[in-house]
């Protein structure tokens, strides 16, 4: 789904209406009964107070406000103007009110013993500034703010909560209401995606804007269940192991046994039709003890108990029978084992996902990682993206998207930049966000689960190669999110990953059909 700039989202509105002939008065009244919906799909609440702006947030707000008066709720809008300032659409909606809303003009009557007892409710809209405002908010609007987030009573944003900055691309500081839920329309704004609004869902509505009136410029989208559910229903009944590819993992080293287990069982747990894991001949009884199901090849070793650049013909030849190679997790930073890494990626051609000390053998040779004519994937932490790029922890983290973007394009690869808001990028700089995830997931092993699954899912969908990697990144950070309900954020171990996918699986596909499209929480 793409992600809009306020700006963007405005022209998308007028060329609706104007190109498409859907009238203005239309989009305002889907967006205010998608609200509706929602509350009334998630939330018991009888009495709601809707907070009004005088602007088209406000005209949101005044449709949601009928709608749910509709459905037998007991309805206050409190107007923060005087109704003649309305204009348009909003003057329009204010006008089908059922019932007279408060109008309040100063201070004075915002502190009112009469208005406090019209705020007592069960819920509270936010309908008083969109995203077209650009903050700072000043006056009574901000005393309206501090009347919402004092109370203890849920808020649900339309739009984006009041007071913040639409295309804000990380954590916003002053004056802006708190939400509970956020609902907006058509597609969402950098500041939804990134700004960490809400500590619960953002959802985004289909309110009439046809897909070739959503353009945006700035190449960048959220991954949703639409985008992945294709990938992930059900099967043919005419099925066999051989119809989902085979993943090859080259990996593990004497200590490290158990990351190169868990990517071969993360590969099979993915969807993939088989799996075989290529070890250090040492190490392979630990890894064919992780599971049955594991396919397991001894490689020579060096005396540190790692893999051997003797190994490279025999890797070769087994790649030769595989869908997709797997190659990092738990394979040590030994330099005979960096060069055999280098050689594998620089001379097999078949799809590649790198990652752990298979990225880290490239620290100052990355001129060696390209994937030109292939489907190439690395899976960087920021400590590993920053040895790659020869920079540091801060440059990277204060510029994710800009440092993913440039490495993907000058090596012509699929960046899948870990960390909160897990970034996918393609080699023509086209950026996906991941919103699935949690900080429980920062963990040992859990990469090495991503890079399995990375690999399962381009095994079974090596003609969509780049939706399958959104979708193994999607569900690896949903399975987090599944097991973080039944083991909490302090506890989860990255194989608490491979119980939860099958339940991620199925929120996925459930998610696809949802009237509402889902971003996080």
């Amino acid at each position: 789904m793409k992600i809009t700039s306020a700006e963007e989202m405005r022209a998308i509105d007028r060329a609706t209406s104007e190109r498409f002939g859907v009238p203005s008065l239309s989009l305002m009244e889907n967006a205010g009964a998608a609200v509706a919906d929602y509350v009334l799909s998630h939330h018991a609440a009888v009495r709601i107070v809707v907070f009004c702006g005088k602007g088209n947030n406000g005209g949101d707000g005044f449709v949601a406000a009928r709608r749910l008066h509709q459905q037998g709720k007991k309805i206050q809008v409190v107007l923060l103007a005087d109704p003649g300032e309305l204009k348009g659409d909003a003057t329009v909606m204010f006008g089908k009110l059922p019932s007279p809303a408060i109008a309040v003009h100063s201070s004075e009557e915002l502190k009112s013993e009469r208005l406090r007892l019209s705020l007592q409710g069960d819920l509270y809209l936010d309908a008083l500034l969109g995203t077209g405002f650009k903050p700072p908010v000043s006056g009574i609007y901000a005393e309206a703010i501090a009347i919402m987030n004092a109370s203890q009573v849920p808020v649900i944003a339309v739009d984006i909560p009041s007071g913040a900055d639409a295309d804000a691309m990380n954590a916003q500081a002053g004056t802006i209401a708190r939400a509970d839920a956020i609902v907006t329309f058509t597609a969402p704004r950098p500041a939804h995606v990134f700004g960490l609004l809400t500590a619960g869902s953002t959802f985004v509505a289909d309110i009439g804007s046809p897909e070739a009136a959503i353009v945006s410029a700035l190449q960048l989208n959220v991954i949703t269940a639409r985008d992945v559910g294709r990938l992930v229903g059900p099967r043919p009944a005419e099925s066999n192991k051989g119809s989902y590819g085979s993943v090859l993992v080259v990996g593990g080293s004497l200590g490290k046994a158990g990351a190169a287990a868990m990517a071969g069982m993360a590969v099979l747990r993915a969807g993939a039709g088989l799996s075989t894991v290529a070890a250090p001949k040492s190490v392979l009884g630990t890894v064919a003890g992780f599971h049955a199901e594991l396919m397991t090849e001894p490689l020579p070793e060096t005396d540190a108990g790692t893999i051997s650049t003797s190994a490279r013909d025999r890797i070769a030849e087994l790649a030769k029978e595989r869908t997709v190679l797997a190659i990092g997790p738990g394979i040590s930073r030994e330099p005979q084992t960096a060069q055999l890494v280098r050689s594998l990626v620089a001379g097999l051609q078949l799809s590649m996902v790198v990652d752990a000390d298979g990225l880290n053998a490239f620290e100052g040779c990355t001129d060696e990682l390209n994937g030109k004519g292939r489907t190439l994937v690395i899976t960087p932490h920021p400590g590993e993206m920053v040895r790659l790029a020869g920079s540091s922890i801060p440059e990277v983290q204060k510029d994710r998207l800009g440092v993913a973007r440039k490495f993907a394009r000058e090596h012509e690869l699929i960046v899948v930049l870990k960390g909160h808001r897990t970034l996918v990028v393609q080699p023509d700089g086209e950026a996906w966000v991941n919103t699935t995830g949690n900080p429980g997931m920062a963990t040992g092993g859990t990469g090495d689960i991503l890079t399995g699954m990375v690999a399962g899912m381009i095994a079974q969908h090596p003609k969509e190669a780049f939706s399958a990697v959104l979708a193994a990144v999607h569900l690896h950070g949903l399975a987090g999110d599944v097991m973080r309900e039944s083991v909490g954020e302090n506890s989860l171990v990255a194989t608490d990953l491979l119980k939860g996918l099958p339940e991620a699986f199925r929120r996925t596909q459930r998610a696809e059909k949802e009237k509402l499209v889902r971003l996080s929480g």
